[in-house]
């Protein structure tokens, strides 16, 4: 029940006993329908994938010999242990999962997304408040929230055990990889909870957990690149450090599931002290005036991506650094071993291992620059969602006008932070090469040439947005199944014509490889339809 006060709505004082918690059968239900692709497809994700690596290991490093000289590489590298972690045994289970540690921080992201759309996004919209009207509960909605993300979890750690045991490794071993990565998920599941309870927009509130999470990733990057120290203060430098199949510390569970139970109980005590829809941080008032720079719809959407895309950038040049640092040490590791040439070959490189690392790196910012520029365009399906843009097309601004305002940014985002990141690789492997200007120019053209991949996805989210806006966030799971491809295709034989549904593998193989600019046009040249049919799709549609 809810009454009206000063042109607000207040959620009534809580009953008492289970009424809290009436209908979480029925809000569960709803959200297992909403979530009925996206849901499964990152449990499927994280179940399986993690079993690839070690049947890609076990054909790459096939002697004792190949494993030990592969671990001394990671542990003379800082910057290869700040990416993935330490190893801790040349055993194939170890070595198989070593580049799967940040599948730990991958399943947070996905439980913090999952959480905060079921919660803070419905109090944003108003539905929470709608359907609070009725006989729900006032915990209702966050305990559906929170089993159907946990139920995710669970179900990603046993289908990922299972999928690792089948791979010959040990059923201990299994189980405690399988169990970290599911309590990793609870322990973010509740983080999210928490920050949903703080701020009264749900990009806030994303921000807040994604930022905590990132400081974590920070904090053991750090650590396993110096002493270790520093990694016991990060979520996630526990996951690594539970040291599965590598004499397991089952303790380091303890404060994994701690983390979850603490952020969890904090969240429900955080609601009860909070009006539905608003948040425990007060909402500053703006300027009385709006400053010149949002006087059109390119000021507005400035404003409205700059905070996203500030923090991207960051991440983005971050992650370069560390890359730049691995690549020579990626480069003498791959050279001791013949069989690795192939795998990297197989994924797009050439014979110059180096470049191709450098091109495989890219490739794989490339597709995290698809997810911002998806982001980006989604901004547009929120703001129509939330009715903000019937206002704004109220007054002499059209909608291509109005559209091609964020989907600027969606286009011009990613460029900006591939040549970031490709800045930041260059000059950190040009100074342990000793060519500053020769890397750079080779890692920055390698990033430019994948920015028309980044735009066929762009492309295709502002056409689904045209013609299906309904079905918008579909986009989310296009981008999803190509990077599964992209692996799973690179390193098991997928049929040729399936993996070149991936636009990423088109561009060419810089700097390993000559520049071709066929694959370049044609990638434009489907960005730009793509772009048209959406644009066109969204001036002749009503608005939802």
């Amino acid at each position: 029940m809810t009454t009206a006060t000063a042109g607000r709505h207040y959620a009534a004082p809580a009953t008492r006993g289970s009424d809290d918690f009436a209908g979480t059968g029925q809000l569960l239900r709803l959200y297992l329908r909403r979530d009925r692709i996206v849901l499964p497809l990152w449990v499927f994700a994280f179940g399986v994938l993690p079993a690839f690596y070690v049947a890609s290991t076990k054909k790459v490093y096939g002697t004792p010999e190949d494993l030990a000289r592969y671990a001394k590489t990671i542990t003379d590298s800082p910057a290869l242990r700040a990416m993935y972690g330490p190893v801790f045994s040349t055993e194939i289970g170890p070595m198989s999962l070593w580049k799967a540690g940040p599948y730990f921080a991958m399943i947070a992201i996905a439980t913090i997304l999952t959480v905060i759309r079921h919660t803070r996004v419905e109090e944003e919209t108003g539905r929470a408040e709608l359907v609070g009207a009725t006989s729900i509960g006032r915990y209702a909605g966050l305990t559906a929230a929170l089993t159907l993300t946990g139920v995710g979890c669970l179900v990603s750690g046993i289908l990922c055990a299972a999928m690792l045991y089948s791979n010959d490794l040990s059923a201990t071993g299994s189980l405690a990889y399988g169990a970290t990565l599911a309590s990793s998920g609870l322990a973010w599941a509740g983080v999210a909870a928490m920050a949903a309870q703080v701020s009264t927009g749900a990009r806030i509130a994303r921000g807040i957990a994604l930022g905590a999470l990132a400081a974590a990733f920070a904090l053991r990057a750090i650590g396993d690149a110096g002493n270790g120290v520093l990694s016991w203060f990060s979520p996630l430098g526990w996951c690594i450090q539970l040291r599965a199949f590598a004499q397991e510390r089952w303790w380091v569970l303890l404060p994994l599931l701690a983390l979850a139970a603490l952020t969890t109980a904090a969240a429900y005590l955080l609601m009860s002290r909070r009006d539905t829809g608003s948040g425990l941080l007060a909402e500053r008032p703006g300027p009385p005036t709006a400053a010149p720079a949002l006087s059109g719809a390119t000021g507005l959407a400035w404003r409205l991506q700059r905070g996203s895309m500030v923090a991207w950038s960051i991440g983005f040049l971050l992650y370069g650094l560390l890359m730049g640092g691995a690549v020579k040490s990626v480069g003498d590791m791959l050279d001791e071993n013949s069989s690795v040439t192939d795998v990297v070959t197989r994924m797009g490189g050439s014979t110059m291992l180096q470049d191709a690392f450098i091109d495989l790196a890219i490739t794989l910012l490339a597709a995290g620059a698809a997810a911002y520029s998806i982001s980006a365009t989604l901004r547009l399906h929120e703001e129509e969602a939330s009715q903000r843009v019937e206002t704004t097309l109220s007054g002499s601004i059209s909608r291509e006008r109005y559209a091609l305002s964020h989907i600027g940014f969606a286009l011009l985002g990613p460029a900006v932070l591939l040549v970031l990141a490709g800045l930041a690789i260059g000059v950190v492997y040009g100074a342990s090469d000793g060519d500053v200007v020769g890397k750079v120019g080779d890692a920055v053209g390698a990033a430019l040439v994948q920015v028309p991949a980044v735009w066929v996805l762009t492309g295709l989210t502002v056409a689904i947005y045209g013609l299906l806006p309904r079905f918008t966030p579909v986009a989310w799971g296009v981008l999803s199944i190509m990077i599964v491809l992209f692996f799973v295709g690179a390193l098991d034989g997928t049929p040729q014509w399936l993996l070149d549904l991936v636009p990423f593998v088109h561009p060419p193989k810089l700097p390993a490889a000559p520049f071709e600019a066929a694959p370049v046009l044609w990638l434009l040249a489907i960005a730009g339809a793509l772009l048209a049919v959406g644009i066109v799709a969204f001036r002749r549609r009503d608005l939802r």
